[in-house]
């Protein structure tokens, strides 16, 4: 335990980060390397929770060219994001995890409904658990219930694993030039309208001191470095040095 920097963590990973080389859908060796990555912290005594976005299976906000009104489309990323969840649920059984799904949308059949005295026993009990559908309400971005859950959970942190290795000042993956911020205050994420998450997911982050960890979670290796408190990716805080 005295090598973990952060002991109870919120893992934020997005719906895309499962597709892998495909363009939609899960890819199930994406899947299992991230399971096996997130079975790896848990070894050495992590306390994970996790939330996964849905967009590589729907993204409300992007279908309301379809007819489809936001909040119906909404309440169906919220769904795809259930799908992701068990996804990983299963992934992570595999490798022998005691793991618990639970979701802001009543389904008892396949998942526990959020209670957020029952999650932190699940978590002091070693289990992981996933949070799924979201906040259970339209509006509002899987970023936002990402921040929502670990204050809930009083999570010492927020890792955001994503495709690039930390905060730019644009699109790394389109500018060769983009300067990145080892280390940034949330005041300036957003004055530059930096997009590591939402205005509300910032705010919140702000307002309770949670500090984020923006990085790059499809190298081997990465998620362990940063939950020993090694430099990688980005950090998003109070102050910056």
């Amino acid at each position: 335990m005295a090598q973990l920097r952060y002991k109870r963590i919120l893992l934020k990973l997005s719906g895309e980060s499962l597709m892998g080389e495909r363009d939609h859908g899960i890819d199930s060796k994406v899947l299992s390397a991230f399971a096996k990555e997130i079975h790896a912290i848990q070894e050495m005594g992590a306390e994970i929770g996790i939330v996964i976005g849905g967009g590589n299976i729907y993204r409300g906000v992007d279908k309301a060219s379809d007819n489809i009104d936001r909040v119906t489309g909404d309440h169906m990323g919220m769904l795809a994001t259930v799908i992701n969840a068990l996804a990983l649920q299963s992934a992570l059984e595999k490798h022998g995890v005691n793991t618990r799904c639970q979701t802001a949308i009543n389904m008892e059949r396949i998942a526990e409904p959020f209670i957020r005295r029952r999650a932190i026993r699940h978590l002091e009990k070693g289990r992981i658990v996933i949070f799924a559908a979201g906040t259970g309400n339209p509006y509002f971005t899987t970023d936002t219930a990402a921040v929502l859950r670990a204050i809930e959970i009083e999570a010492d942190v927020i890792l955001k694993g994503t495709r690039v290795d930390g905060v730019y000042d644009s699109d790394p993956e389109k500018n060769e030039k983009a300067i990145k911020f080892p280390e940034i205050t949330y005041r300036d994420v957003l004055e530059k309208d930096l997009r590591v998450m939402d205005l509300t997911a910032i705010t919140l982050c702000k307002e309770n001191k949670l500090p984020i960890i923006i990085f790059n979670m499809n190298t081997p290796g990465n998620l362990r470095r940063v939950v020993m408190g090694e430099v990688v990716g980005s950090k998003v805080g109070a102050e910056a040095s």
